[in-house]
């Protein structure tokens, strides 16, 4: 048992280093994508901590296998190179029950892999397309930001307030640039509003307006100087929703209970891959125990980068099988379940590997001994 624990924790504690890096890493990106549409006004700032931690979930099921495979090949690793294993294995401890050793922290990171990929990942997603949705629904009126130009339409509109209200009912000098296609026929134009106040109105149909006081339109071609200006008491505006990219999948978000005994493809497919995560934890395990085990001569990282790209290809693969059958272009009958029985059968392969070579060249050595 205190080998047990021993290996155990060695492995937990570069499976948290490794896992807490990644997690920062990917969400850091996540993050700065979400903050520029804030900067923009298409996402209300104080929903984006809401999101990231939704998304959690989504992002931990993919990075605690890795984390767990990752950690397996640097403990392990540095126990061959300190001689620590090689001490070990005097003591009787074979590549087998190594193998099972690991197996059993291995088996509580699977257990809680499946259920991020079954139940929290689901509703967190879920949860984000309800609040990507009502961020869907509000206008540009709802989203600014005072004392900022905010571009929207892919930027062919850019709106400014120096000062909005509390209730946001009331703008201070407004300023709206459009591009717009010339009257002429010559080209695209601009055409630029200025406010002194601004207020939103909402119709009967539920569409919305900025009204505005005491400004002036100018709209004319770049470049050229016939502009058109006009003056105005009251000017209407119509305030276009924030376009809000959904990132999910259309069934990412539905309950694994709804997606067990569904005949869609696409319903198979999810359910497969959630299902393929777990597995995939107890497989890369049995892979990374024999790929840890390394020379002292040769270095700590001499296996680890044929060892990342092995499992890439392993989850490249499933991605890959997973994305045909949602298309219709393989069979969910047959599913994903062929990757996993390849790769399980080149982890036992490695794991039995250096065994049957040892046991051989011990048969050659007892031949010989008789020969002689």
């Amino acid at each position: 048992m205190i080998v047990f624990r021993y290996l155990s924790r060695e492995m937990l504690v570069t499976l948290s280093a490794v896992t807490a890096v990644l997690l920062v890493i990917i969400m850091s990106g996540r993050f700065i994508k979400y903050l520029a549409q804030a900067a923009q006004g298409v996402l209300d700032p104080s929903v984006l901590l809401l999101i990231m931690a939704y998304r959690m979930p989504g992002f931990l099921q993919l990075i605690l296998p890795l984390g767990l495979f990752l950690g397996i090949l640097l403990a392990y690793g540095r126990l061959y190179l300190e001689s620590e294993m090689t001490v070990l294995s005097a003591t009787g401890m074979s590549q087998q029950r190594l193998t099972a050793y690991t197996l059993v922290p291995a088996t509580a990171i699977a257990l809680l892999v499946g259920w991020l990929a079954m139940g929290l990942t689901p509703q967190g997603i879920s949860s984000v397309e309800r609040i990507l949705n009502e961020q869907d629904a509000l206008t540009e009126f709802d989203t600014l930001v005072p004392g900022r130009f905010q571009s929207l339409r892919n930027g062919s509109r850019v709106t400014y307030t120096e000062e909005l209200s509390q209730d946001r009912s009331e703008l201070g000098n407004v300023f709206i640039s459009e591009k717009r296609e010339s009257s002429s026929g010559k080209g695209e134009g601009i055409g630029v509003l200025v406010a002194e106040k601004g207020r939103q109105e909402i119709q009967p149909d539920g569409s919305r307006y900025l009204i505005l006081e005491n400004g002036y339109r100018y709209d004319g071609l770049p470049g050229q100087a016939n502009y058109r200006v006009i003056r105005y008491d009251t000017y209407g505006v119509l305030l276009p929703r924030p376009e809000v990219a959904v990132e999910v999948g259309e069934h990412e978000a539905t309950r694994t209970a709804e997606l067990i005994g569904s005949d869609d493809p696409r319903d198979r497919a999810e359910l497969q891959w959630r299902l393929s995560l777990p597995i995939l934890v107890l497989v890369v395990t049995l892979i990374a125990v024999p790929l840890a085990r390394v020379n002292p001569r040769q270095g700590r990282y001499l296996k680890l980068l044929p060892a990342v790209l092995l499992y890439m290809v392993y989850l490249s693969l499933l991605i890959a099988v997973r994305g045909a059958i949602d298309k219709g272009h393989w069979s969910p009958d047959v599913g994903i379940w062929p990757v996993h029985i390849v790769f399980l059968a080149i982890g036992l392969l490695l794991l039995y590997w250096e065994p049957m070579k040892l046991r051989l060249a011990a048969r050659r050595s007892a031949g010989e001994v008789r020969h002689v």
